[in-house]
């Protein structure tokens, strides 16, 4: 590990943990679970607190809403030792992608290289 990269894990938190945050894991966190994108969960043996260590980019929409709801204290259990139920029309958990190449650009947006001509729609001119 480079001179650079300790400096910048000492004062970024957008590209991973800091190295604050990996002394205090390191100390006092205890592995709760993972989740599919391989963020980690962490919390203190008292449980007051509780933490994410991201796979990647630090973005709060990138916990699904069970792991979510096992940060802010709403279940005292994680999802590993009791899943939530889940209704077979649930869609599985996208991060939001706005202002990404991926976000959602509907028909006639003019995101598409190519505008696409669209026959239920007729603009109004004043006459």
């Amino acid at each position: 590990m480079g001179i650079l990269t300790t400096l910048l894990r000492t004062v970024t938190w957008w590209n991973g943990q800091t190295l604050n945050t990996q002394l205090y894991t390191w100390r006092k966190g205890v592995k709760v679970g993972e989740d599919a994108q391989g963020n980690i969960f962490y919390r203190t043996r008292d449980d007051k607190r509780r933490w994410v260590i991201f796979n990647g980019e630090s973005e709060a929409t990138r916990v699904d809403p069970d792991w979510h709801g096992w940060l802010h204290h709403t279940y005292k259990e994680p999802p590993t030792e009791r899943p939530l139920p889940h209704k077979a029309w649930e869609k599985p958990h996208e991060e939001n992608l706005t202002g990404t190449p991926l976000a959602y650009a509907p028909a006639g947006s003019i995101r598409h290289a190519v505008p696409v001509e669209r026959r239920d729609y007729e603009a109004w001119s004043p006459e």
